[in-house]
C-alpha cells in the first residue's frame, strides 16, 4: 500500500525515506528451532528490540563484567542469547543508537534455580547484581526537569516528559560551552550519565534529573563568574557560496 505523504512546510525540510526497517520474520535468531518451527515462531515470537518480562533489549549501564541477572523462565527447555555490548553509554541511552558499540567476547555462565520466580517473586522482570567495573565518578553536574512541554502544557506525573526536560535542559547548557546541540545530544547518549527520578510525590509535576560526570571533560564544565570555556566544535560546515 503506497504510503501518503504530508507536504512539509516551507519551513520544514523534506524528509527522505527511512533508514531503517522493522523486525523481519526471515532474520529471527531462535537457536536450534527445527525448520518446520521456525517460520511459526518467527511470525508470531515477541521481539527482543524493547526489554520484555524475559530480557529484551536492556540496554543498562551497570550490566557491566560480573553482572548476576536473574530472569524469569516462562517456557520449558528455553534458550538464552545474548549480544549489543556497549563500551559506554548514558542512562536511556536516549539518542537510540548513541552508545559507544563494540565488538567482545562474552563468558557466560548460566544456573537454574527451580521454583525461583515464586520463591523470590520474579514473575514479571529481571532482577540482576550489577558488576564490578560500574562506571565510577565522584563530581557530577545535575540538571533537572519537570513534567511541562515546551508549550508550557502541565502533563500530570509524566516522568518520561520530565526526563525529556532535563536532557534538553542539559543540552542548552552545553551549547554554550560551543558543542552544536546535536554534539550535545550524542553526548548525553554516550557518556555515563546517571538518569534518575527525583520526584514523583509533589503533584501534579514528576521530576527527573540527569547527571553528567565532570571528569568526562577537559575542561572546567560548572558555572563561573568568568562564563563557559568555549571550544572548537570541529564541524566542517562548509561556507555559503557567492554564486
Amino acid at each position: 500500500m503506497e504510503q501518503t505523504r504530508r507536504r512539509p512546510d516551507r519551513h520544514e525540510p523534506e524528509q527522505g525515506p527511512s533508514l531503517a526497517l522493522p523486525p523481519e520474520a526471515e532474520h529471527a535468531v531462535l537457536g536450534h528451532l527445527s525448520s518446520s518451527e521456525f517460520d511459526r515462531v518467527a511470525g508470531e515470537a515477541a521481539r527482543t528490540a524493547p526489554p520484555r518480562e524475559n530480557g529484551g533489549n536492556q540496554d543498562i549501564k551497570n550490566m557491566s563484567k560480573g553482572t548476576r541477572i536473574f530472569y524469569p523462565v516462562f517456557v520449558d527447555g528455553a534458550n538464552l542469547s545474548l549480544g549489543d555490548l556497549h563500551f559506554s553509554q548514558g542512562d536511556g541511552e536516549i539518542t537510540f543508537c548513541g552508545a559507544i558499540e563494540m565488538g567482545g567476547f562474552i563468558d557466560l555462565r548460566v544456573e537454574l534455580i527451580k521454583g525461583g520466580m515464586e520463591t523470590y517473586g520474579v514473575s514479571e522482570n529481571a532482577i540482576f547484581m550489577p558488576g564490578n567495573v560500574d562506571p565510577q565518578y565522584s563530581q557530577w553536574l545535575a540538571f533537572s526537569g519537570t513534567s511541562v512541554t515546551l508549550d508550557g502544557e502541565q502533563r500530570y506525573l509524566d516522568s518520561h516528559l520530565s526526563y525529556q526536560r532535563a536532557c534538553l535542559h542539559a543540552i542548552d547548557y552545553l551549547s554554550k560551552f560551543g558543542y552544536s546541540r546535536e554534539q550535545a545530544y550524542v553526548i548525553l547518549g554516550a557518556v555515563p550519565i546517571e538518569g534518575r527520578l527525583s520526584g514523583v510525590v509533589d503533584i501534579p509535576n514528576s521530576c527527573s534529573t540527569v547527571y553528567i560526570p565532570t571528569a568526562v571533560f577537559d575542561f572546567d564544565v560548572r558555572p563561573s563568574a568568568s562564563g563557559p570555556h568555549k571550544i572548537d566544535p570541529g564541524i566542517g560546515v562548509p561556507k555559503a557560496s557567492n554564486r
